[in-house]
């Protein structure tokens, strides 16, 4: 399982209530009219080089209006406290400061696991101090679940299972996780993405999902029917692929047997055509004289 991976989906997919909920002092100042981008990864391993650390998702906010300038989120998860390296992090922040030309960044590690954890970085002589860093630093073992049962901020509501809360408080947390998820994300495929992502933190055992079915009845009964439904629909798509790729490789065979070899880009456009398309061709092959004649 990689928390790092769950994490960045959960910041890439909703970055904005991520920067509300993880760093709520900065952003009161972004109003809705900023543009959140995150920063490739790709990019930054080309320009980096040897300096490139995948440890984090970095979020550029833009004011189009330009009437600030641009600020950097680097968000970072860490799993058990003590595999932290505040130089580390330090060190990633002054090479993306330096390769976007800003010093307007606001560097933040999410801890989800009890531990120690350096939260400041001073290096200097006996006279004073030449570097200064610090980060925000977001404990969400520490949070109180029972706090953001009904935050508007799905971020929260994801993380529910990932706060502090009672062992009898177990479904009922989950329950309040589920209940966001379903309020305030419409869409199917994201629902489904997410309930994943609270089963993973929450961990209930059998018996407690069964109680979890019993008092959340309808709410089960919910999540249970997407699931369904979307099992179907890639069950059909798989279905349609198949039929798609089994005809593709038959008329490949026959081109072959009748044209000899196959360029590399009419491969490819009989490998991406749809299954009606390559009915059509496969009847021609019969009669025609030349491959262009067969796909044009």
């Amino acid at each position: 399982m990689s928390h790092d991976q769950n994490f960045k989906n959960l910041i890439l997919d909703y970055p904005r209530e991520a920067i509300a909920f993880f760093a709520a002092a900065e952003a009161s100042a972004l109003d809705d009219a900023v543009r959140i981008l995150p920063v490739r990864q790709e990019q930054l391993q080309e320009r980096l080089g040897e300096r490139f650390r995948e440890l984090d998702v970095p979020l550029l906010v833009e004011w189009p209006d330009g009437r600030r300038a641009a600020l950097l989120f680097v968000l970072e998860e860490e799993t058990d406290p003590h595999r932290f390296s505040i130089h580390r992090l330090a060190h990633y922040c002054l090479d993306l400061s330096e390769l976007l030309a800003t010093v307007r960044v606001v560097p933040i590690v999410i801890f989800l696991r009890q531990g120690r954890f350096a939260t400041e970085l001073r290096l200097g002589g006996d006279t004073q101090s030449y570097l200064d860093f610090r980060y925000l630093a977001y404990p969400l073992f520490q949070a109180n679940a029972r706090d953001h049962y009904d935050s508007p901020n799905l971020v929260a509501r994801l993380n529910l299972p990932n706060m502090a809360h009672a062992p009898a408080d177990r479904v009922e947390t989950y329950a309040q996780a589920v209940r966001g998820l379903l309020t305030l994300e419409p869409d199917t495929e994201r629902r489904l993405k997410y309930i994943d992502f609270i089963d993973i933190y929450a961990q209930l055992d059998e018996n407690e999902r069964l109680i979890y079915q019993r008092d959340y009845a309808e709410e089960a009964k919910t999540m249970s029917a997407f699931a369904e439904r979307f099992i179907q629909q890639g069950v059909q798509q798989g279905i349609q692929q198949g039929v798609q790729q089994g005809e593709a490789r038959i008329l490949l065979r026959q081109i072959a047997q009748r044209f000899g070899a196959i360029p590399d880009n009419t491969r490819q456009v009989i490998e991406t055509a749809d299954a009606e398309t390559l009915l059509q061709w496969s009847d021609r092959i019969l009669t025609a004289r030349t491959l262009d004649e067969v796909i044009h």
